[in-house]
């Protein structure tokens, strides 16, 4: 059986939709997604780029995040047909860790334990294939790598390019 190996933020969860949110709540602006393109992670908002930074150290923002369209469904497939894994480098956020693997648990009940893995590094991951929205995270991948569309990544050209968890089905199921 293939190993297929799938990021959290920006890939499963909105965490692009989550900065919009919490910048909405702190601040009264709504910030349109577009605006964030080709913007590295956390800019393109129209000011406060130290309060932004904080967001993912404050409590419930991971465990309120919203599953991209269609993720729960396709990794329900691709489950019964890949070695799954959801890998996240949690390490950096380390209260997130709970509210990961709560989220996780919430939205997509079918993943075991086993399957969740939190890091520091993914270059200790090994597997057949990789979709992450960064690709530095992809760049000491051994298997084939795909990035999924994020606002941050839209210049990214070095790899495979997945745009929403329809191509993810297309591709893998």
């Amino acid at each position: 059986m293939k190993r297929l190996i799938i990021d959290m933020d920006d890939v499963i969860a909105d965490a692009t939709g989550q900065f919009i949110n919490f910048y909405e709540m702190e601040f009264g602006i709504r910030v349109e997604r577009e605006s964030l393109n080709h913007q590295d992670e956390g800019h393109g908002f129209p000011a406060h780029h130290d309060v932004i930074k904080q967001f993912p150290y404050r409590e419930k923002f991971f465990l309120t995040m919203t599953p991209n369209s269609g993720s729960q469904e396709v990794l329900k497939q691709l489950n019964k047909k890949y070695e799954l894994f959801v890998v996240s480098a949690a390490m950096e956020f380390p209260q997130s860790l709970y509210e990961k693997l709560e989220w996780l648990k919430n939205h997509f009940p079918f993943l075991t334990w086993k399957q969740i893995v939190f890091c520091g590094s993914k270059t200790i991951v090994h597997g057949d294939y990789m979709i992450d929205d960064l690709s530095y995270n992809l760049e000491g991948f051994n298997g084939e790598k795909f990035i999924y569309t994020a606002p941050h990544n839209l210049e990214v050209n070095q790899y495979s390019r997945l745009n929403n968890w329809k191509e993810v089905g297309d591709k893998f199921l």
